[in-house]
């Protein structure tokens, strides 16, 4: 089946969880109106559907070439991306003076979530961009950004980031990349870069890479690390191309999944020396590529809700036409389609919730995000600045994670069939495996959660979500059994959290191994509540509005009681097994292994 975008479902949430209203009501989104956003939407959904979508099974059976250092992407994929920017959707999040529509984060994460639902592979070209330009409009010149900027939105050009090389994977003070300055104020570039997505490319006139490296003089380690632009071809004053500069793919990689996405090599000053241009100020290059990183993990979050989606449907439509196996119940004498046995409900159910959960948690995430840059009161904008941080590492981790869940079930409903290429589901299995690798990994993700996010402001922000969902508690006893039933698994989450989140903050400094050792377990255990209390917002949503609909919002009251029951009641288990169970993960010495 292809794809259909679930746009009603995305709109519930923006309207009901993340709230829409309260973004739209803030200096500068005056365009995002109930009508308009619920037409870009529609627009998105349609453009994704029609274009990108039947692109995915070509670019997994046919994948991006290499060949003399050119690389040919999948036949259809230069006609889609000139569509794309045409279109306008490369600038939904982004300035209006640079030529982007100046829409929330809100609404960009929902059409974003569509394009990577499409086709995962597609999309990491326009996730890289918007990284790359986040970046310049936070840290370049206001010649770079004039410079820039309006030719990445238009599609013209596209973005990468340039961080790792053969001897430095996630520890960036390994960098050895140098820059030697030049008399005309530029820099000579000379070194390796590995696992640059779309590093090279026939989509688009040029690619601006954003390069980590290091000057002669630098201080040593991370503090040493400097940004530069290297754009393919040279770039005029007046933004003409000039000559190729001497940066180059020397091969791409062979991989699991996102097969039409080429990860190059990319070879800076083997002739002569690579030409870039300084960004911000020397040795600050990480704090700037930081900005790119944080914008690419929320975004790779938001691909797990993706590709776990597209499984999901795909599961569904399977379960609906395959039949096998008359019903345990006796209901029926003859063999019924799968989605009647109850294990295959097991299954969907726990894809849907899942999905459902970290979808929400994503989206009040990005809501979070524009009132802390566009609220006109300072205090609100530090308060939603210090939730989105957190949850910035949860929904990149635990979005991840599920995604690998759900494409593996998505398999498992189709049995032997999922097993086999033709039929697509292990496709989306195989792509999703990238996702918690990526962008740091599941282990970066719950690091910075332990230290930057929680030790680092003693829980404060933890504390502060903890206090929202005990509110949502108290609403949900209101509402009858079903709601009473919810509430309560959701105190003993949130009872869950807050004890980790008390070890955490006691621990970290006395016995950080004790807590390291846990910690992606944590991060774990922060999804499951996190997701399970925007579920219970979602019951209470529903309960307002069930005459309305009573087979849509019928279905997110069951959704919300399915994760309560079946994903919540995993968090006291997990808080016990990070308190207490740190002594086991460090019991065996390395020759026990």
């Amino acid at each position: 089946m292809s794809y259909q975008a679930p746009v009603k479902e995305m709109l519930f949430v923006m309207n009901e969880l993340a709230g829409l209203a309260q973004v739209a009501a803030l200096p500068g989104f005056e365009d995002a109106t109930p009508e308009t956003v619920q037409a870009v939407l529609e627009e998105a959904a349609k453009f994704n559907q029609e274009v990108v979508a039947p692109l995915n099974v070509t670019g997994d059976k046919n994948p991006s070439t290499w060949q003399d250092g050119e690389v040919r992407t999948t036949p259809g994929f230069k006609e889609a991306f000139r569509q794309f920017g045409e279109a306008g959707w490369q600038g939904v999040l982004h300035p209006q003076a640079y030529g982007g529509q100046g829409l929330p984060k809100l609404v960009a994460t929902a059409c974003n979530e569509m394009l990577n639902a499409a086709n995962l592979s597609f999309a990491l070209c326009p996730l890289l961009t918007d990284g790359a330009v986040e970046a310049l409009l936070t840290a370049g010149s206001a010649a770079q950004q004039q410079l820039y900027v309006p030719r990445l939105l238009s599609g013209q050009w596209t973005g990468t980031m340039n961080l790792t090389e053969p001897q430095a994977g996630s520890d960036l003070a390994l960098v050895r990349t140098r820059a030697e300055p030049q008399a005309d104020g530029s820099y000579q570039l000379f070194g390796t870069k590995i696992f640059i997505t779309y590093g090279e490319h026939d989509m688009a006139e040029n690619i601006v890479h954003l390069v980590l490296a290091r000057t002669p003089d630098a201080p040593e380690g991370v503090k040493g690390i400097s940004l530069f632009i290297v754009p393919k071809f040279l770039v005029n004053d007046d933004g003409s191309l000039g000559a190729r500069n001497d940066v180059h793919c020397v091969s791409i990689e062979h991989k699991l999944g996102i097969k039409a996405s080429p990860t190059a090599v990319l070879q800076f000053g083997d002739h002569g020396g690579a030409k870039g241009y300084l960004v911000g100020e020397l040795n600050h290059g990480l704090e700037y590529m930081f900005i790119m990183m944080n914008a690419a993990r929320f975004a790779v979050g938001m691909q797990g809700v993706s590709i776990a989606d597209r499984a999901y449907q795909k599961a569904v439509a399977y379960a609906r036409e395959r039949v096998q196996s008359r019903p345990v119940d006796g209901s029926a004498r003859e063999a019924v389609t799968i989605v009647h046995h109850p294990d295959v409900k097991r299954m969907l159910m726990a894809m849907r919730a899942q999905i459902e959960g970290a979808r929400a948690l994503a989206y009040a995430a990005a809501g979070a995000c524009d009132m802390a840059h566009h609220h006109p009161d300072a205090q609100v904008r530090r308060d939603n600045a210090a939730i989105y941080e957190y949850l910035v590492p949860i929904v990149k981790g635990w979005s991840t994670e599920m995604s690998l869940e759900v494409t593996s079930l998505g398999v498992q409903v189709h049995g032997g069939m999922g097993f086999i290429e033709e039929t697509g589901a292990a496709q989306y299995y195989r792509d999703a495996r990238i996702l918690t690798i990526y962008e740091g990994t599941t282990a970066i993700q719950a690091n910075d959660l332990v230290g930057r996010k929680t030790v680092r402001d003693g829980g404060a922000a933890a504390r502060a979500l903890c206090a929202e969902i005990e509110a949502t508690e108290a609403q949900l006893t209101a509402q009858g059994e079903a709601g009473a039933a919810i509430g309560r698994r959701l105190a003993a989450g949130r009872q869950a959290l807050l004890r980790v989140v008390d070890f955490v903050v006691t621990q970290t400094k006395s016995q950080p191994n004790t807590v390291f050792a846990g910690s992606v377990p944590y991060l774990k255990l922060a999804g499951i509540v996190l997701a399970g209390w925007q579920l219970g917002r979602a019951f209470l949503a529903a309960q307002r509005r069930l005459d309305e609909d009573k087979a849509f919002y019928g279905t997110k009251q069951v959704t919300a009681r399915f994760f309560a029951d079946h994903v919540l009641t995993q968090a006291p288990g997990l808080a016990t097994s990070i308190i207490e169970g740190s002594e086991d993960v460090l019991a065996l010495a390395e020759a026990q292994f």
